[in-house]
C-alpha cells in the first residue's frame, strides 16, 4: 500500500472500503443507467456522463457480495485508472481519511486469490477494519476472446 496516503471510504451494506483518493475523479448521485446486452451481471449499465458513455459497477457484486437494487441515497463514485475510466456503485460515501503506516496490516490469507487481488490491504481504524481495494483489479476485464457470440 506504500506511503501514507489518502483514502475515500465508501459503505456497501455495513462494510466498509477504501479507494486510493487519486483515482476519483468525480462523486455524484445515482441516475438511472441504461443496460448493456451481454455485460456481466455486476455491470449495471451505462449513463451519459457530460457526453462520456461511462460504465457503472455494481461494487457489491463485483466484491462478491450481496447486492441492493440502487435507491436515491445510492452514489456513483468515478474512478479512473490509466485510460479507463468507470463508475462505481456504492451504498454512500463515508469519509476520507489519511492512512499511516500505525493503521497499515496484511489481509490474512484466505485460500482465495480473488481476496487477495480485490484487496490491497487493510487499515485498523478504531475498532474498524476497512479494506483497501485495488483499482486495476476491480476495473472490468477484457474477454471478449473467451466468450465469442455463435454466428446463426
Amino acid at each position: 500500500m506504500g506511503e501514507s496516503n489518502q483514502l475515500l471510504c465508501v459503505r456497501l451494506g455495513d462494510q466498509e472500503f477504501a479507494l486510493n483518493i487519486r483515482a476519483i475523479r468525480e462523486i455524484r448521485g445515482w441516475i438511472s443507467s441504461t443496460p448493456l446486452p451481454h455485460a456481466p451481471s455486476y455491470i449495471k449499465g451505462m449513463i451519459n456522463l457530460r457526453g462520456s458513455v461511462l460504465a457503472i459497477i455494481d461494487l457489491a457484486e463485483r466484491l462478491g457480495l450481496p447486492s441492493v437494487p440502487p435507491n436515491t441515497t445510492s452514489v456513483v463514485v468515478v474512478i479512473e485508472e490509466g485510460a479507463r475510466v468507470i463508475g462505481l456503485l456504492v451504498d454512500a460515501v463515508s469519509d476520507i481519511i489519511t492512512a499511516t503506516e500505525e493503521m497499515r496490516q496484511v489481509a490474512p490469507e484466505t485460500g482465495s486469490a480473488a481476496s487477495r487481488d480485490y484487496v490491497e490491504g487493510l487499515l485498523m481504524r478504531d475498532k474498524q477494519i476497512i479494506s483497501v481495494l485495488s483499482i486495476p483489479a476491480i476495473m472490468p476485464k477484457d474477454t471478449t476472446n473467451e466468450a465469442e457470440p455463435e454466428s446463426a
